[in-house]
């Protein structure tokens, strides 16, 4: 008769045991699920820590300054659309002279390249060209 609590138990930890591997599972799916979340979260609310441009810009026929650029996503979850940026120009001595700002209305996913184009007529004595982003706002 003792024998009998012992058999059941015995057969209820092997039962037990062997769930085991399904809940292990769940609770690392939910843990990605909550990480990738998180990180969405995260990408969404700072969209200037993921989005960079690079460009260059040189002079066309008609003296306009022809900037080529490119804005790369570089966020793992997040999609970006509308980024607005500003062209900034300096002197040779380092004093901004002038300003615009611009928008590409388009949707960038993760890893993506967005390539813009913009003319536009430089102050006299600009040096340099400078682009920054401003702002986007996550899908």
């Amino acid at each position: 008769m003792k024998r009998i609590p012992v058999i059941v138990c015995a057969v209820f930890l092997f039962a037990s045991s062997c769930n085991g591997g399904d809940k292990k599972t769940a609770i690392k799916k939910d843990k990605y699920e909550a990480t990738k979340e998180t990180l969405a979260e995260t990408e969404k609310k700072n969209p200037l820590r993921f989005l960079s441009v690079s460009s260059k810009d040189k002079k066309n026929l008609l003296k306009q300054t022809v900037i080529k650029g490119e804005i790369k996503n570089n966020a793992s979850v997040a999609v970006f659309k509308d980024v607005e940026y500003k062209i900034m120009y300096y002197s040779e001595t380092g004093t901004l002279l002038a300003e615009s700002a611009d928008t590409e209305y388009s949707k960038i996913a993760p890893g993506q390249t967005l390539s813009f184009k913009s003319k536009e007529w430089a102050p006299k004595g600009t040096d340099s060209v400078v682009i920054k982003i401003v702002s986007a706002k996550s899908e």
